[in-house]
């Protein structure tokens, strides 16, 4: 029986407008390395076959020469560019892969993503054809209206907040992705992949345990969690 091929998206074309700062979120340095980088590199010493990452309009020769050069990642087999929105990006990762028969996308500034994780992804992805990473939500969480008064409480042990890597079969994601580009009116509200999926249909997709370290540096404050978090991992 010939080998599953797996491949990986590594998305860092993002403008991190919610950071405040005049660098990219994805190229902010943590512990001394770009966030992206740390993400490359977990993938790298995992099950993965392949890696495409997929950097911001006009960065491919930048993002070679500044942040990958000498960096020993030999499953890394292209880099390109992004577009406007996660779903371009995303498009344009899975274009670039070679002949693999399931996909993990996953965010760059994702910095804290284990082998475990990816792992349990592979796993999850080959068993049911779609799943995320997620973990069950601590809060209470109420749906407000549009004036901004409680509306309702929704019920928390039904509620994940949702992570990344997200695993599918290849032609799955691929004929989802296809469908969305078709129309632009099919393109409104997607925030993750899993909605892709899930809109095109035909595929329920499964949910697997992430972590909650595993979180997305998004504002200033989540850099200081993340590094906090990596140098207790670290035993610093």
């Amino acid at each position: 029986m010939k080998k599953k091929r797996i491949g990986a998206i590594i998305l860092a074309a993002g403008k991190g407008k919610r950071m405040h700062s005049h660098v990219q979120k994805q190229y902010l340095l943590l512990m001394g390395k770009p966030l992206m980088l740390h993400s490359l590199r977990m993938f790298e010493q995992s099950p993965i076959h392949e890696i495409v990452l997929v950097v911001g309009i006009g960065e491919t020769e930048r993002v070679k020469r500044e942040f990958l050069e000498g960096e020993p990642l030999k499953k890394l087999t292209a880099v390109v560019e992004g577009g406007q929105e996660r779903y371009h990006s995303v498009y344009a990762g899975l274009q670039a892969l070679t002949a693999c028969d399931y996909v993990l996308i996953h965010d760059g500034a994702r910095p804290l993503v284990t082998r475990e994780i990816i792992c349990r992804a592979i796993d999850g992805v080959v068993r049911y054809q779609a799943c995320v990473a997620g973990m069950p939500v601590k809060d209470t969480i109420k749906l407000v209206d549009q004036a901004g008064f409680s509306q309702e409480t929704l019920e928390r042990a039904r509620l994940w907040q949702i992570q990344t890597p997200q695993a599918f079969s290849y032609d799955v994601a691929r004929s989802a992705y296809d469908w969305i580009m078709e129309d632009e009116s099919r393109q409104a509200g997607i925030t993750d992949d899993a909605m892709v999926v899930e809109n095109r249909g035909g595929y329920r997709v499964r949910m697997i345990e992430g972590s909650y370290e595993n979180i997305k540096v998004t504002t200033p404050e989540d850099l200081v969690v993340a590094e906090a978090l990596m140098r207790r991992r670290e035993g610093l």
